[in-house]
């Protein structure tokens, strides 16, 4: 069986910036070994696969390890393939995830695709030293999402001085570590560490602003800010807080057209 397959760079208006998605357009679910075994050929952080039931898009995502409960560069991915190269004229895609129920992703006439995200459940919780020690160094609040942890620092160069130990990191139970200050030219600057999914740092997650976005916009006082992922590719994305739902947007490029041998 041949299945094409599409490498969309997310989050950036260049090619090998942002971050790098798969995606495989399917007519029908392919068995979830199948489709764990592409994700882990192909070493990206997320492959996603969609399969359209009706009028809404039916999407999961898979990291080299696991299958994840959402992921938002990957979902920008292929909103991206769908409008380009798979006919869709409407500007706005409905997806369906069984994991984070129903997702958008809007596209406007500059170029911009925007995702609209449930906010994620959040709580304030004391230091926890194992990750002081993983991180070596102590953040000024730590706030416990569904799947992540958000650590707050003072300051972009703190973000951008930390060395994490991966392996203390993936011994934490949760999916990853985000990490977060005010940033020099924009709002707000993370990065993201989750060795427990098999991926030490992702160059930019849309999901992690779920949980970014309300928190910042608490704390700022506005509903829309800008931010940056200060991986080594870097990404750009703008978020609005909406209450119980969050939009993040950004730019994809293609890099890949290819096909695969199942």
């Amino acid at each position: 069986m041949k299945q094409k397959i599409y490498q969309i760079d997310a989050f950036t208006n260049h090619v090998f910036g942002g971050n790098p998605a798969a995606v495989c357009i399917l007519e029908n679910w392919l068995d979830t070994d199948i489709m764990q075994k592409i994700a882990l050929e192909n070493n990206l952080a997320e492959t996603a696969f969609t399969v359209k039931t009706g009028a809404v898009f039916e999407l999961r995502w898979f990291t080299p390890e696991v299958e994840v409960d959402l992921c938002g560069h990957a979902t920008l991915a292929t909103a991206y393939v769908l409008f380009n190269y798979h006919g869709v004229s409407e500007n706005t895609i409905e997806f369906h995830s069984p994991r984070s129920g129903s997702l958008k992703v809007e596209k406007s006439s500059d170029g911009m695709l925007t995702l609209d995200f449930p906010a994620d459940e959040t709580v304030a919780i004391q230091n926890i030293p194992e990750m002081d020690s993983a991180l070596g160094s102590t953040p000024i609040k730590i706030i416990k999402g569904k799947t992540d942890y958000l650590l707050i620092y003072n300051s972009q160069q703190e973000i951008e001085a930390l060395d994490p130990n991966f392996h203390l990191l993936s011994q934490l139970d949760c999916r990853g570590v985000i990490v977060s200050a005010p940033g020099n030219r924009v709002d707000f600057v993370s990065r993201f560490f989750a060795p427990q999914s098999g991926i030490p740092e992702d160059p930019v997650t849309g999901s992690a602003h779920t949980t970014l976005t309300p928190y910042w916009a608490k704390i700022l006082g506005k509903s829309k800010m800008t931010a940056k992922q200060l991986s080594q590719r870097g990404g750009d994305l703008n978020c609005e807080f909406l209450g119980e739902r969050v939009k993040i947007s950004g730019k994809a490029v293609p890099y890949l057209i290819g096909e695969i041998e199942i």
